[in-house]
C-alpha cells in the first residue's frame, strides 16, 4: 500500500503546486493536495484548507504544509493581509488538532520571512510599493546600519523623511504580525505539535528589514535550543520539494550521501544574487534539509550535485553570456563536463544544479551537454530564480532518482526544467518580451492565461528544442504551454518525453 502524504503548496503557481507532485507522487508514495486555491493577490480560503487538513491527514502518513497558505491563503497575500495575530493564532491551531488525531502522522513546516524587495513594484505588494518599495528597503537599510552602528542617524531620517507615514505603518506592523507567526511556529515545533520546521528567505539581503527578522528569529530558535529542528537559509519556492524529499528519505529509513562538485572552487564564497549567505553554506542547509548527508568524496556518494556557479559576482541569465573573469577565467567548464560524462558511465546518480546565472539558465551549458550526450543521462538539471530555487529542485531530483530510478515520470520533468528553465527564463521569455507592445501588452500584464502570448512563447520553446537540445529534440514533446499568472516571470509548461528506440515514453 503506498504512504499518503498530504501537501500544502507555497501558492497555486506549477514550481510550487506541480513541481513536488510530478517528482514524488508514484512509486511508494501518494501525495494529496487541494484542489482549489487563490490567484496570486486573492488568497486561497483558508478556512476550507483547513477543512482539507482534518479530513485528508486521517489515515497520512505524513504531511508538509505551508504556513503561509494556512494563515494568510498563499506567499503573495502574507505581504497583503489585514489580519490580526490572534485570529492567525486561532488558524493555526488546526495543526494542533491534527496531532492531537494523528499522533503519528509526520508533520514538517514551512514559513518564510516576510521578503522586502529593493525595487518599487505592486505587482506582488501593497499598491503603495509601487512609488514607495526602493525608500522603504532603504529605510529597512538605513535603520539596521544604524542599529549596528555602520551609519549616522541622520541617514535613516532623511530616508524616513520621502516616506508617507502610513505607508510605512501598515508595511511595519505587517511585518510585526508576521514575525509573531514566525515565533508561534517555532512553539509548535518546541511543543511536538511539528516535527520540524524550514524558514526559508524570500529574497534576501545583508542589510534591511528581512534581515533583521531573520536576526531577531533565528536567536528565538537558539534561546529555545532547536537549532537542528528548525533551519533558516535562503530560499522559497523550492521548499516544497526539499521537505518532501526529507520526507521520502525518512520513511524510507535512507539519507542518501551527495558529493558536490564545483566549476570553480572560488564559487563557495560567492552571495548569489538574491541572497544573504554565501553558497557553500546555502548548499549545505539544502542538503541536510532534503534529509541528505554531505559526502567527503563522489566515490562514497549515492548523489552527485553538479554546481556551476562563476568564481564571482552572479549575474543574470538576460545577459549572458558574460565575459568576466569569475565565468570565463576561474570556471572550468570543461573539466566540469569530463567528470559527469565518467560518473555517468559509472552508475552515479548526476544532477545539475546550473545557477551560473539569476532568473535562467545557462544556454552554453545546455549545448555542452547535448554535444557531451548528457542531456537525457543526467538524473537532474534546474536552473531557475535564485540560486537557491535552483539548488534545492536539483537536490529533490536526485532524491527521487535514488529511490524510484528515472520513471517517465521523472523524465517528463527533466525534459520540462530544460525546456523552462533555460529556454523560457533564459531566452524566450525575453525574445516574447520584446513584442508585446504591439498586442498592447507589458510584462507584468498578458491579459490570459492562454492565448497570444503563450502561443507566441510554445512556438519559440519549440525552436529552443530544436537548437539547443537536437540529440534528444526527436524525443521531447512539448504539449502545452500557459501563463499562471498572466505575466511573463513564470510559464507553465508540460512536456512528454519518450524513447524513439522504444517506440513509448521511456
Amino acid at each position: 500500500m503506498k504512504k499518503k502524504i498530504v501537501f500544502l503548496p507555497l501558492d497555486e503557481r506549477p514550481c510550487n503546486y506541480a513541481f513536488p507532485e510530478k517528482l514524488f507522487s508514484h512509486g511508494d508514495f501518494q501525495i494529496v493536495k487541494p484542489e482549489k486555491l487563490g490567484n496570486k493577490k486573492e488568497p486561497a480560503d483558508v478556512h476550507a484548507l483547513a477543512d482539507f487538513l482534518k479530513k485528508e491527514c486521517r489515515g497520512a502518513q505524513g504531511l508538509v504544509v505551508s504556513i503561509d497558505m494556512l494563515l494568510y491563503g498563499g506567499l503573495v497575500p502574507s505581504r497583503l493581509h489585514h489580519s490580526e495575530a490572534a485570529q492567525l493564532t486561532k488558524l493555526a491551531a488546526v495543526l494542533r488538532k491534527v496531532r492531537q488525531e494523528n499522533p503519528d502522522i509526520l508533520i514538517y513546516g514551512f514559513q518564510c520571512i516576510m521578503r522586502c524587495p529593493s525595487y518599487s513594484s505592486s505587482d506582488e505588494e501593497p499598491d503603495y510599493y509601487e512609488h514607495s518599495g526602493a525608500l522603504i528597503h532603504q529605510a529597512g537599510e538605513a535603520l539596521h546600519r544604524s542599529r549596528l552602528g555602520l551609519c549616522q542617524e541622520q541617514q535613516l531620517k532623511s530616508v524616513l523623511k520621502k516616506i508617507d507615514e502610513k505607508e510605512l505603518t501598515d508595511y511595519v506592523s505587517r511585518r510585526e504580525c508576521n514575525r509573531e507567526m514566525n515565533y508561534l511556529m517555532i512553539r509548535y515545533v518546541k511543543e511536538g505539535i511539528l516535527d520540524m520546521l524550514i524558514i526559508p528567505q524570500d529574497d534576501s539581503a545583508a542589510y534591511g528589514y528581512a534581515a533583521m527578522d531573520q536576526q531577531d528569529v533565528r536567536e528565538k530558535i537558539m534561546q529555545e535550543h532547536l537549532q537542528t529542528k528548525i533551519l533558516m537559509y535562503p530560499g522559497a519556492d523550492e521548499v516544497g520539494m526539499t521537505l518532501l524529499s526529507r520526507m521520502v528519505n525518512h520513511m524510507s529509513g535512507t539519507k542518501p550521501k551527495v558529493y558536490v562538485k564545483y566549476a570553480s572552487e572560488g564559487a563557495k564564497s560567492v552571495l548569489p544574487i538574491y541572497e544573504g549567505n554565501s553558497l557553500d553554506n546555502t548548499i549545505r542547509y539544502q542538503i541536510l534539509a532534503a534529509g541528505c548527508q554531505l559526502a567527503d568524496t563522489y566515490e562514497s556518494a549515492d548523489i552527485i550535485l553538479a554546481v556551476t556557479a562563476p568564481a564571482e559576482k552572479i549575474e543574470e541569465a538576460v545577459n549572458q553570456p558574460s565575459t568576466a573573469k569569475g565565468y570565463c577565467v576561474e570556471r572550468c567548464m570543461p573539466e566540469l563536463l569530463d567528470f559527469l560524462c565518467e560518473r555517468v558511465k559509472e552508475g552515479k546518480i548526476v544532477t545539475i544544479a546550473d545557477n551560473a546565472y539569476g532568473n535562467g539558465g545557462e544556454l552554453q551549458l545546455i549545448s555542452m551537454l547535448n554535444a557531451c550526450g548528457l542531456l537525457d543521462k543526467v538524473a537532474g538539471y534546474a536552473g531557475w530564480n535564485t540560486s537557491a530555487n535552483t539548488l534545492g529542485t536539483a537536490i529533490a531530483e536526485g532524491v527521487d532518482v535514488f529511490h524510484s530510478g528515472c520513471t517517465p515520470e521523472h523524465q517528463n520533468f527533466l525534459a520540462e526544467r530544460y525546456i523552462e528553465d533555460a529556454g523560457y527564463c533564459a531566452l524566450v521569455r525575453w525574445q516574447v518580451n520584446g513584442v508585446l507592445e504591439k498586442y498592447g501588452m507589458n510584462y507584468f500584464d498578458v491579459q490570459e492565461q492562454q492565448g497570444t502570448v503563450s502561443k507566441l512563447v510554445f512556438d519559440g520553446l519549440e525552436a529552443f528544442i530544436r537548437e539547443y537540445m537536437p540529440t534528444i529534440s526527436q524525443k521531447v514533446k512539448l504539449q502545452k504551454v500557459w501563463m499562471p499568472w498572466r505575466r511573463m516571470f513564470e510559464v507553465g509548461v508540460e512536456a512528454v518525453y519518450t524513447d524513439t528506440r522504444k517506440g513509448e515514453q521511456s
